[in-house]
């Protein structure tokens, strides 16, 4: 619909300090898994002692979704937010005066649990800013900070071991988060409280006419885990998240593991194959915000548009099953078909966010998406268990290669399970009423 008057863009320099806060988030949560062959050689780890480090996070990371959701629909974005970047500021530069590995548990458990506030106060944003044909997008924009920030560290983290060592890779990485609170403290309010927000762009956001317009109060309205479990809406939301969160954790702590395996790149030699894995994963991720809304556009209804586009980007997630046969012949071929993939997920990432705010209020976002949050933290906790023993296994054997080709298979076939069942449990994605 053609606009009759400008409605100014203030909302999108909110996309950005959300966006800008995931690239952090992700860039701090990322380090290690560029460290793991120093790590490995100077606290002489395993396979399994990794994945159980990665475990220690994950699990931290379910305890604080759990809470964190509710906590920031109490408390409110700004400040639900600002204690999240604060906290995980301080656990990311804390593990550069780690000394042992059971140090590190504590230092990736108190990154978990701190960085849990990332998601659900970017969706509750999100949400309070943007209309429903374009939270999709902005989802998008800001998730591609996931993508930003591990391709950050690859072009920093390898430069900064090499001249300061490897305590000044999580230090530095880690204080980011403190500049970024300066400028969320000054130019961050709700909406019809901003003092630079026009009256065209308020009513652009509010042009929804759902049920927010009757509970003005909502974010001071408690909503029970109970009762959001026993909507099937939340069940189709963590289901989702249980089944392709794992994916991405699986690409995000192993990749540069498989590069190394595989074809014996480290350090700065990894630089450019993962820049250029989450460069592609960028683009799915602004991409795949873009999709449903030009399908909406063109008339089609919001389930519409969002379940076709989610099913094009879980077939998009097929091709990983050939990477490695592929990197056979080439280790680019392995990189590119990565890349693609990764873009399928972020595509799928930033519509399987903007599913909540499509089928529940305002007022119950936050705790929705904390509790889509720990679900998937959980089934990254399985795959980490599963991937350690299978790992160590085959390295045993010398067929470390037989690891990769099963969990790439896993990797491909997820998505479409996850969209199977989210289909079945709502087929229409009726709205909740609370």
């Amino acid at each position: 619909m053609k606009e009759t008057s400008p409605v100014g863009n203030y909302r999108w320099t909110i996309c950005s300090l959300l966006f800008i806060a995931t690239t952090i988030n992700y860039l701090d949560r990322s380090v290690i898994s560029l460290l793991k062959p120093t790590l490995e050689q100077e606290f002489k780890w395993s396979e399994t002692d990794y994945a159980n480090i990665v475990i220690a996070f994950q699990l931290s990371y379910a305890i604080g979704m759990l809470s964190v959701g509710r906590l920031i629909d109490k408390i409110g974005t700004k400040l639900g937010y600002a204690i999240s970047v604060f906290l995980w500021s301080l656990a990311a530069m804390g593990h550069g005066w780690v000394q042992s590995t059971f140090g590190f548990f504590i230092a990736r458990a108190a990154l978990g649990i701190s960085e849990a506030g990332n998601l659900p106060a970017a969706v509750k944003s999100a949400a309070e800013w943007f209309p429903k044909k374009e939270r999709a997008l902005a989802t998008g924009i800001f998730n591609a900070g996931t993508n930003i920030g591990v391709v950050v560290a690859p072009l920093t983290v390898p430069f900064i071991v090499e001249a300061w060592g490897w305590q000044w890779a999580f230090i530095l990485t880690g204080s980011l988060g403190f500049f970024w609170l300066i400028f969320w403290f000054i130019m961050y309010q709700k909406p019809e409280d901003h003092p630079k927000l026009g009256k065209a762009e308020f009513d652009y956001i509010h042009s929804d006419h759902d049920d927010e317009a009757a509970a003005k109060v909502a974010g001071d309205e408690k909503v029970s885990w109970r009762k959001l479990l026993g909507y099937k809406q939340t069940w189709t939301f963590m289901i989702g998240k249980t089944l392709t969160d794992p994916i991405w954790w699986f690409y995000l702590f192993w990749l540069p593991a498989f590069l190394k395996a595989e074809y014996n790149l480290s350090g700065t030699d990894i630089v450019l194959p993962v820049a250029l894995v989450y460069s592609l994963a960028t683009i799915g991720s602004v991409g795949g915000g873009w999709l449903p809304m030009r399908f909406i556009k063109n008339g089609w209804t919001v389930t519409r548009a969002r379940k076709t586009s989610m099913l094009i980007y879980a077939a998009g997630s097929l091709p990983v099953m050939a990477a490695q046969y592929l990197g056979s012949i080439n280790v680019w071929f392995a990189v590119l078909v990565i890349g693609f993939v990764t873009a399928a997920h972020q595509a799928w990432s930033a519509n399987i966010f903007t599913t909540v705010s499509d089928m529940f209020p305002k007022k119950a976002i936050a705790s929705v998406a904390g509790l889509g949050g720990m679900a998937g933290a959980f089934g990254g906790m399985a795959i980490a268990k599963i991937v350690g023993p299978l790992f160590d296994y085959y390295k045993s054997q010398g067929h470390l290669e037989t690891g990769y080709y099963i969990m790439f298979f896993v990797c491909g076939s997820a998505y479409l399970l996850a969209w199977l069942l989210m289909h079945i449990l709502t087929p229409k994605m009726e709205r909740v009423n609370i």
